[in-house]
């Protein structure tokens, strides 16, 4: 399928042709027939990407700032190529569609194929040929709403929700300063609601234009005067700007008009520089609006489908989107007249040109259009220009192609001549096409079956969210694969369960996690120093991990599995390792959570088998300018201690040795062990047992905390 992609690394805008999506649980495949190109928030995006590196830093000091605090913890060339990796990620623009339900996810009831739909969302409705879209952000259109006239309901539901906000009643006196696109759709909703209603702008055609939709509107110059005559000199009762501006002047122009105790919505980008006299008089409200409305932002309700109850929200972003289809039907709220430009797809380009001010052409409301026709199985791309290896390496399936593959696995197994890349594949497919041509796959597909069962491929490394890994080691395993998953193997014990079943009837498939740690030169260096002690050893791992969002979906126990099971199972990892064995028992305490954290300022102290010590404490309430990772193991008279992966030194009989260099976390050397170990037949990278001790251990971690008690690991 085509889609419009942007490239922020070097500024150009194309259309790509792209594996079509597979729906999941909770979403609709959608066949597009109409897109809204955003003049404000794309051409924003446009102009940003096509800034020089420069430009972009001056534009975001925020993640300067970030980049030279990872430069001082990591060194300037990983910084460097996690920089420029993240920048070479392609953006699919475009947020607001309608088109035909072509085939359904699990769970989608209310939906069916052949329905037609509004979709919304950035990374959902894109300008794309075909979007698969979560259930909460579609909504079923009647008959007499065209697809072009659909293409406006998320912006819509941008002006409606910026409308309710300031809590208008019938007959109040409403001013919208800005009539493009927004102002426009603003000024028809709150004619409709039964408001008197006068448009503001600097451009007399959109005065015209919004004229003869019936209501009233003045340019600049004149809105003082036209205000005071409007309100009999009262003031309006709310003010809406709509504009899109860097100046200040429509906030000033607000608080000129506005009543005693007005209030004044922002819906659009505009200067925020308050002249406090004349707000403070008057006792003016001030709200920035936020996007389509309540449910915009929450991961629960956009992805997972989860409704908030309506007698306690009543206008949600889904209810909105509604609202503006109805409106549309009734004939209240015409969009026809607001469309300036029309685009083929394949044209889609064009389109930025316009908007951008490339081609100097007036222009308003730009639509991008799409074949019709039956849907083509194009679920994979391929790249004819890649030379087949010989046999006797590993034929490598991916699934999963976001940035931890992008940035930091790919890049290894591209230089990696055991591995040749067959086959790459994303739910989405956009990021699959991408990883596939930049890291020189045969293919790129969509369908996560079309890895696993292809016969050409006897490895599959699984890089997808966390709550996927473990049913998708089972399907690997059972197709006969070789299987290498980034952690954690599972997020839980039932899920734990059910792997190790598979393994003990598994007999040709090597499984190994992404523990990578544990193949870092500098540990394996500190392991080769304890090897043959006589002694229990005492290890400490102080991680300083950061704050991450509560609303972070690693944080989701049900997606991420929380961050111990998440990440600390690395360290829980890394003293198992040196040890030689599992734990058999954890006690953790957390820091209360206080609102703002989410069990993961943690210590834990593990004991093993041979009566060695192990204490992980892991905080995402420290400085993330620090270095992260801090290991010292103390043994039979000797001191060790790893800095960050960059140095370790060795104290022992008074007598100091150090070694430095760069940064290595051992992905290298892991994928290198697994490699050599399918090819061969040997045992796995890493031993089962510890492998599922691990796992085992970061629940027993979690249920130590909760229960405020140590918990036995069997």
């Amino acid at each position: 399928m085509k889609q419009l992609l942007q490239n922020i690394k070097t500024g150009k805008t194309t259309i790509e042709d792209v594996p079509i999506p597979t729906p999941r649980e909770g979403q609709a495949l959608v066949k597009v027939s109409a897109s809204l190109v955003s003049a404000g928030t794309e051409r924003m995006v446009v102009e940003f990407a096509e800034k020089s590196y420069l430009g972009k830093a001056r534009s975001r000091p925020d993640l300067v700032k970030q980049t030279l605090d990872k430069a001082k913890r990591e060194g300037v060339m990983p910084t460097m190529q996690a920089v420029f990796n993240r920048l070479d990620q392609p953006m699919a623009l475009g947020y607001s569609t309608a088109g035909t339900i072509v085939a359904l996810g699990k769970n989608m009831q209310g939906f069916k194929v052949g329905q037609r739909v509004a979709c919304a969302g950035g990374g959902y409705a894109t300008h794309a040929e075909y979007n698969v879209v979560p259930r909460n952000l579609l909504t079923p259109l009647p008959k007499n709403v065209d697809f072009d006239s659909a293409a406006f309901t998320t912006l819509g539901a941008i002006a409606l929700h910026g409308f309710r906000l300031a809590e208008p009643q019938l007959g109040e006196n409403v001013a919208v300063i800005g009539l493009g696109l927004l102002g426009l759709l603003t000024i028809q909703l709150a004619s409709a609601a039964g408001c008197n209603v006068l448009g503001i702008d600097i451009d007399p055609k959109r005065v015209r234009l919004a004229s003869s939709l019936n209501v009233q509107a003045v340019t600049r110059p004149q809105a003082e005067s036209a205000a005071a005559a409007f309100t009999a000199n009262r003031g309006f009762d709310s003010i809406i700007i709509c504009a899109d501006t860097s100046s200040n002047d429509p906030v000033e122009l607000a608080g000129v008009i506005a009543r005693d105790r007005a209030k004044v919505v922002a819906t659009g980008a505009v200067g925020l520089n308050f002249p406090r006299k004349v707000y403070y008089e008057k006792e003016i409200s001030f709200i920035n609006s936020r996007s389509y409305g309540p449910g915009r932002y929450d991961p629960h309700y956009e992805e997972n489908g989860q409704d908030y109850p309506i007698g306690y929200v009543r206008w949600t972003e889904g209810r909105n989107f509604q609202a503006v289809v109805d409106l549309m039907e009734s004939g209240k709220l015409k969009v026809e007249s607001l469309i300036s430009h029309r685009f083929d797809i394949k044209e889609g380009v064009k389109a930025y040109e316009v908007i951008t001010g490339k081609k100097k052409e007036a222009f308003l409301g730009v639509v991008l259009k799409y074949p019709e026709g039956k849907m083509k199985e194009e679920r994979k791309v391929e790249f004819p220009s890649i030379v087949h290896r010989p046999s006797s390496v590993v034929k490598l399936g991916v699934l999963g192609a976001g940035l931890f593959a992008n940035s930091t696995l790919l890049p290894v197994l591209k230089n990696n001549k055991d591995f040749q890349l067959v086959g790459i594949a994303s739910s989405g497919g956009l990021h699959a096409q991408h990883s596939g041509k930049k890291f020189g796959f045969q293919y790129a597909t969509s369908s996560e079956d079309e890895i696993i069962n292809d016969p050409n491929i006897n490895t599959v490394a699984i890089l997808t969210r966390h709550d996927t890994h473990a049913d998708l080691v089972m399907k690997a395993l059972k197709a006969g694969k070789h299987v290498f998953v980034e952690k954690p193997l599972a997020i839980t014990p039932e899920q734990l369960n059910k792997v190790e079943k598979q393994l003990r009837i598994t007999n040709h498939g090597l499984l190994t996690v992404g523990f990578n740690r544990r193949f870092a030169p500098l540990i394996q260096n500190l392991k080769s120093q304890i090897v043959n002690r006589n002694e229990p050893l005492h290890a400490h791992y102080r991680v300083n991990a950061g704050f991450i969002p509560a609303n972070h979906w690693t944080q989701d126990p049900a997606i991420g599995g929380g961050r111990i099971i998440g990440e600390a199972c690395h360290f829980i990892d890394v003293l198992t390792f040196l040890v030689g064995t599992a734990p058999v028992s954890v006690s953790a305490h957390a820091l209360p959570n206080g609102g703002k954290y989410s069990e993961d300022n943690v210590s834990m102290t593990f004991t093993f088998p041979d009566g060695s010590l192990g204490v992980v404490d892991y905080l995402a309430n420290g400085d993330k300018s620090m270095p992260k990772e801090r290991l010292e193991v103390f043994c039979e008279g000797m001191v060790a201690v790893l800095d960050d992966y960059v140095s370790l030194s060795v104290v022992k009989d008074g007598k100091r040795k150090e070694e430095r260099g760069a940064q290595d976390k051992g992905w290298k050397a892991e994928m290198a062990t697994f490699a050599e170990s399918v090819k061969s037949g040997k045992e796995p990278p890493i031993p089962y047992e510890q492998l599922i001790g691990v796992t085992k251990s970061a629940f027993a971690v979690v249920e130590s905390i909760r229960s405020r008690n140590p918990v036995e690991i069997k």
